[in-house]
């Protein structure tokens, strides 16, 4: 997604704990003559509100504005009963799959409001938070928190602001999160990333302006 956000001639600011990943993204961005994205280092587990607050402001001194936030980071946690769930596991799921989110938006949302006439959010959606069900635990809970959370923003935001939040489905993908909770799938029924991207490109560019509180799923 931050290659091809940087491929429509947008300044990319990548966000994640492994900080190997963002190196290889950064390297092939530049290689491939797109703008020079950010790196910031985060993890989001042990993130607290001031870490939150100082990357906002960074944000600003750097850039001056933001126009897209998209939340994808996720933790699967464990299948499992709820009788049987660890309560830390609990916490850690939670926090990085619905407080990160809250947080990271919250201390963006002032620099977002003051970007200009146009902003997005996106969050990044999975079938377990839209209907609950067996063993899905912590992370369909945080799933559907999620979803609640976009959609109070976008009636919160609407009427006083140019920001838009909406949420996506990718479906199944091809990921190290998939292959955990669905071990024995046929891979080829998986959809590489690069195939998920249109949506939030969509999303994310002026063409959605006035698209917002909406629940997509990619078919």
């Amino acid at each position: 997604l931050a290659r091809s956000c940087a491929k429509h001639g947008a300044t990319v600011i990548m966000l994640d704990r492994n900080v190997r990943g963002l190196e290889q993204a950064y390297d092939e961005i530049l290689a491939a003559g797109h703008p020079e994205p950010a790196l910031y280092p985060m993890d989001l587990q042990g993130a607290t509100p001031g870490d939150y607050a100082t990357l906002a402001q960074t944000v600003e001194s750097e850039f001056g504005q933001l126009h897209g936030l998209v939340h994808n980071a996720a933790f699967l946690g464990a299948l499992i009963p709820l009788t049987h769930f660890d309560d830390e596991l609990w916490y850690q799921v939670m926090q990085i799959n619905l407080n990160a989110p809250y947080l990271l938006t919250r201390a963006c949302l002032d620099l977002m409001t003051r970007s200009g006439d146009d902003a997005s959010i996106v969050f990044t959606s999975d079938a377990a938070g839209r209907h609950g069900k067996a063993y899905w635990g912590a992370y369909g809970v945080a799933k559907a928190g999620l979803e609640n959370l976009m959609q109070i923003l976008a009636d919160e935001l609407e009427a006083n602001t140019p920001v838009r939040a909406n949420s996506i489905d990718p479906g199944p993908v091809h990921t190290a999160l998939r292959e955990i909770a669905y071990p024995a799938e046929d891979r080829n029924r998986r959809k590489a990333a690069d195939e998920v991207l249109k949506p939030f490109l969509y999303l994310l560019s002026t063409d959605s302006r006035g698209v917002s509180g909406k629940q997509f799923t990619v078919e």
